[in-house]
């Protein structure tokens, strides 16, 4: 499984229904099932994200089509980056001269 770091802002939409945004995070795990992607953590926050989410997916087009079908309900904007754990660092790492 590769791992993901999701960086998520409501939007005007997401924050006119916020009552429900811990109700849409439970839809949104099972969606991500269906797509083989899996959502190991999700986080409310304070500052310049409203979400950080810890996501595992099988692979990238898994990731890319649960972050559009998401996009499509039109709460959130997204923005997501690669993670490494230290083992896969390691790897890299060992590549370079």
């Amino acid at each position: 499984m590769i791992t993901y770091i999701g960086l998520l802002s409501f939007t005007d939409k997401g924050l006119q229904g916020i009552k429900d945004t811990t109700k849409r995070a439970v839809a949104a795990r099972e969606v991500a099932k269906k797509f083989g992607v899996n959502i190991r953590e999700m986080l409310w926050t304070m500052g310049k994200y409203d979400l950080v989410c810890v996501l595992e997916a099988e692979d990238e087009q898994a990731l890319a089509a649960f972050n559009l079908a998401t996009a499509m309900q039109g709460n959130l904007r997204s923005h997501s980056m690669r993670a490494y754990s230290a083992g896969e660092m390691d790897k890299i790492l060992a590549k370079l001269p």
